[in-house]
């Protein structure tokens, strides 16, 4: 069905749509170690470190943060409670920020706390005020050739966007998946391609990846797809199947295993990177039959695939969590509350996954299970909510009056 046949008139500001009422169990996610508790099972605390804040592995890929930026701006519009550093954080208050946009997928804030969001399809980005309200277009993505999967993917801002006014963009083209860099008007109504920053990742109608995340190095960190070729995830000379890290101009940074811009490999389709406050990568990536799983990513690293799928099989490195695929096909992830943030689609909920240092500490807990349908994309916005979009349109979901929709979900401490 054609997106515009699809939409309602837009809302004039952001209505409540309800009260989280508790997190939704779910049955056994992985092995006897990694079961789902039920909502208001404890959640085991991190270990206290002497800094208050969990320890540096020896093998983090990146520098830790400074703690300024790893905390959120505070007084922005319906912000979150003020919390502590280190405090468990748990959905509160979910309220709609927009409605009716066309296969929403990446999504990134701007520094006065409003969003560019990108639709898969369509090949637009749009933006979305901070307060919430009908979202405007800001322009088309010139070269976006969009087929199953691929199309317009992962945004992300420039760390200096306020002056350069960059967003780097992963598009499906006609030969290929690429990154580009996207000068944005200052009115926010127009937008120009400047280059591509790498080129050269195979495309396929499924398996594309298609996340970008800028790591707490400055470096900017891509998730790929092995592009329906399993062959390609081992392959050190492939870009696919693949996390692959480059410096903002698409040069190679120093510490690449090979000088290369693969970073970690061995990967089937990786759609959610973030990292944690002590620098800590995290990748979440679609198994195929039996597993999805969440990583901890070390430079150099194999991940397995295709001989391996979470728990199961031989070779590569074994995940932190693990997911039977009907809970989870994961695609975004953030990082808040000491917990790692995942959107699932087939599984229809947001995953809590408790960690510091990357290590667990502690079991899964769902929320919004089956409440909006499939979950793209969770980012945790300047104010320290989430937001998180629904993907009902995207052909595989049952498509509602109003989708697809950007929630804030409010996060709250957890109960003592």
């Amino acid at each position: 069905m054609p997106a515009a046949a699809r939409r309602r008139p837009p809302l004039a500001l952001p209505a409540v749509v309800s009260l989280l009422a508790v997190g939704c169990s779910g049955s056994q996610t992985g092995s006897a170690g990694n079961p789902t508790p039920t909502p208001d099972a404890p959640v085991p605390s991190p270990a206290a470190s002497p800094t208050g804040r969990p320890p540096v592995p020896p093998d983090s890929p990146t520098a830790a943060p400074t703690a300024a930026a790893a905390a959120p701006p505070a007084g922005s519009p319906g912000s979150s409670p003020a919390v502590a550093p280190g405090v468990d954080l748990v959905p509160g208050r979910v309220t709609e920020i927009t409605r009716d946009l066309d296969v929403p997928w990446g999504l990134t804030f701007l520094p006065d706390g409003s969003a560019l969001v990108a639709e898969r399809d369509s090949g637009r980005i749009v933006h979305v005020p901070a307060a919430g309200g009908p979202a405007t277009p800001v322009g088309s993505v010139p070269g976006v050739a969009a087929d199953g999967e691929g199309g317009l993917l992962g945004l992300a801002a420039s760390p200096r966007f306020a002056t350069d006014r960059t967003v780097y963009a992963y598009l499906t083209a006609a030969s290929e998946n690429r990154v580009v860099a996207l000068r944005v008007a200052e009115d926010l109504h127009s937008l120009q391609q400047e280059r591509v920053v790498l080129g050269g990742i195979a495309k396929a109608s499924v398996h594309n990846g298609g996340r970008l995340r800028f790591g707490p190095d400055g470096n900017l960190y891509i998730g790929t797809g092995d592009a329906s070729d399993r062959a390609n995830s081992p392959n050190e000379t492939s870009l696919n199947g693949k996390v692959l890290r480059i410096r903002p101009d698409g040069s190679v940074p120093a510490g690449n295993p090979g000088g290369t811009p693969v970073f970690t490999r061995g990967h089937r389709n990786v759609q959610g990177l973030t990292f944690g406050p002590d620098g800590t990568a995290y990748a979440a990536e679609f198994g195929q039959n039996t597993w999805d799983e969440l990583n901890v990513l070390r430079a150099g690293t194999d991940y397995g695939w295709p001989t391996a799928e979470g728990p199961d099989g031989n070779g590569g490195s074994r995940p932190l969590f693990w997911f039977a695929t009907d809970q989870a096909s994961p695609s975004g992830i953030a990082w808040a509350g000491n917990a790692v943030w995942m959107a699932g689609l087939r599984g229809e909920r947001l995953w809590r996954l408790p960690v510091a240092g990357g290590k667990r500490t502690g079991d899964p807990v769902a929320y919004l299970d089956g409440r909006y349908g499939r979950l793209r994309t969770v980012e945790r916005a300047p104010d320290g909510s989430l937001w998180v979009t629904t993907s009902n349109t995207d052909g595989r979901g049952d498509a509602r009056a109003g989708d697809d929709r950007i929630l804030r979900v409010e996060l709250v401490p957890a109960a003592s």
